[in-house]
């Protein structure tokens, strides 16, 4: 009896933890696992304005998280994927085996595939942002900053673009870690305009202690090689540029048969399935996905768990003949780190509206150390507290091609 076909293409956190999940949940005799990613290692990506500031992260490599599990790792790139015929294109970048006629393109069919390829930097159509701003929505980008910071002069001026999560997290780390630089931030409105009042004072008291200059409701309309110009025409000078505006789906999504959102997000059910190709899930940014309120889940590490969780599961069930289970999509708290001594943990109702609770300081810093730490080790312990026996593919839906002939 052939073996099912499960192809997992990305392996950020949630492409990551639906493959472990799925190998602790079915039997090897009965499914293939193969987990594409670019690189050998996990990218923390919650820890990369720390990479950025010079900090060195500690290795993962794919080989020992996933040693005895199953999965295959296939180094990788996909460039395309045809969700009528079933198949995955890659382009290796296996580095270990370098070949003469350089990287090969291989497709890989499947019987069920996990997208979750992610998202990257969004530039916002913003002219010059491609051409002159860093980003780090990437490791490749994390270093590339990391190296241009280390060259920068004593009283030299780094604008971090985006007064979200990512961009305090930004400017915070970069100013603790280098006093001697003039550190600002650039916000589209007021500096932590989302969060709860105790939260925006701590946000102020912090940038404030730190010698960041914030300009509030100064949306950027042009970013420069010495600068950025914000749309009320102000000229704010830089050395370095930092765009944290946001994410930007993976595009290949929107270039198949896929149902999509205009934002190239692919849509999906309750169970993380799309809602027009059964043997495709999606998970983590790639996915639109429903939240509480009936509101979209924004694309969040807090969410993205959860949601491999769900597809994971919901794989396993149907193709053993189990009940899915419904993991509860639902925010409870935004962990954000201010450099490494200070934090901020802004509790949230459940569609992710600020409350008036916050924890501060350096209990805050330790929480959210704890929260990083704890999103990592969820990776290589997909399964913790569930039952591990792997359980057997109904044989008869083994035959009949599974995922796409199983009930809803």
């Amino acid at each position: 009896m052939p073996q099912h076909r499960i192809i997992v293409i990305g392996a950020g956190y949630t492409g990551a933890i639906a493959a472990g999940r799925l190998a602790k949940r079915l039997h090897r005799d009965d499914v293939a696992i193969t987990l594409v990613n670019t690189e050998p290692d996990f990218v923390e990506r919650v820890r990369l304005h720390q990479l950025t500031a010079g900090q060195d992260l500690r290795p993962r490599p794919f080989g020992e998280m996933f040693a005895g599990t199953g999965v295959e790792l296939k180094l990788a790139r996909v460039t395309a994927v045809d969700a009528d015929r079933k198949t995955v294109t890659v382009t290796t970048v296996d580095a270990a085996e370098p070949r003469e006629e350089g990287p090969r393109e291989e497709e890989l069919e499947y019987d069920t595939l996990v997208y979750a390829l992610g998202s990257g930097w969004n530039t916002q159509g913003v002219p010059g942002t491609a051409e002159h701003a860093h980003q780090i929505a990437s490791r490749p980008g994390a270093l590339r900053l990391r190296e241009r910071l280390a060259g920068l002069g004593a009283g030299e001026t780094v604008v971090v673009v985006g007064g979200g999560l990512t961009g305090l997290e930004a400017a915070t780390e970069i100013a603790e870690s280098r006093p001697d630089l003039d550190v600002a931030l650039a916000a589209r409105g007021t500096l932590g305009d989302w969060l709860s009042p105790k939260g925006r004072d701590h946000v102020r008291k912090v940038f404030g202690k730190l010698g960041i200059t914030a300009y509030e409701q100064a949306a950027v309309a042009e970013v420069r090689a010495d600068g950025v110009t914000t749309t009320d025409g102000t000229t704010i000078p830089a050395a370095v540029t930092l765009w944290t505006t946001g994410f930007a789906v993976h595009p290949i999504a929107r270039a198949t048969t896929l149902e999509v959102t205009e934002s190239g997000q692919i849509v999906v059910d309750r169970t993380m399935r799309s809602v027009s190709h059964p043997d495709v899930y999606a998970i983590g940014d790639a996915a639109m996905a429903m939240g509480p309120g009936d509101k979209p889940l924004r694309m969040s590490c807090a969410t993205g768990t959860p949601m491999a969780w769900q597809a994971a599961d919901a794989i396993a069930a149907r193709l053993t003949g189990g009940k899915i289970p419904k993991t509860p999509m639902r925010y409870f708290n935004q962990c954000i780190s201010l450099g490494r001594k200070q934090g901020l943990i802004q509790y949230v109702t459940a569609d992710d509206r600020a409350v008036r609770a916050a924890l501060t300081g350096r209990l805050a810093a330790a929480y959210k150390e704890v929260i990083c730490k704890g999103a990592a080790w969820g990776v290589a312990n997909p399964m913790t507290g569930m039952p591990s026996r792997p359980r057997r593919v109904v044989r008869e839906q083994l035959r009949a091609g599974a995922a796409v002939k199983t009930p809803a």
